[in-house]
């Protein structure tokens, strides 16, 4: 009597517990954690909810994390734009040769010819 009680107890906190698994294939930048969870109701009834939440990493561009010394290539920035107007953003006079751009809201100085990234200000433009 007592073993199956037991049995009963073992295989419904089995059951009972969520899975979560993530999913190997989300896009570049993007986080995705499935989790489901089965719950036996005391009537016989079975309950099992699905849900899928769906995160954007806030820090990166397309996967892409700038830093200085990389070189600066606009093919991967997103909403990639020359910042002309450097003081509304309270960004510094970028220095002769340089420029700041744009990438998603991350500012970046890089050298003009070679591409070279002088500094990088993260989410300095809104």
């Amino acid at each position: 009597m007592f073993k199956k009680i037991i049995m009963a107890l073992t295989a419904t906190t089995l059951v009972a517990s969520p899975i979560v698994t993530a999913q190997a294939q989300a896009a570049p930048g993007r986080h995705e954690v499935t989790r489901t969870t089965v719950q036996h109701k005391p009537n016989g009834r079975t309950v099992v909810k699905k849900q899928t939440v769906v995160r954007k990493d806030m820090h990166r561009d397309n996967g892409r994390r700038w830093a200085k010394g990389q070189r600066f290539d606009r093919r991967y920035a997103t909403n990639y734009r020359v910042v002309n107007n450097y003081r509304d953003y309270r960004l510094s006079a970028p220095p002769r040769g340089y420029q700041w751009v744009r990438s998603g809201n991350d500012a970046v100085l890089i050298a003009i010819t070679s591409g070279i990234i002088g500094a990088v200000v993260g989410s300095a433009i809104r």
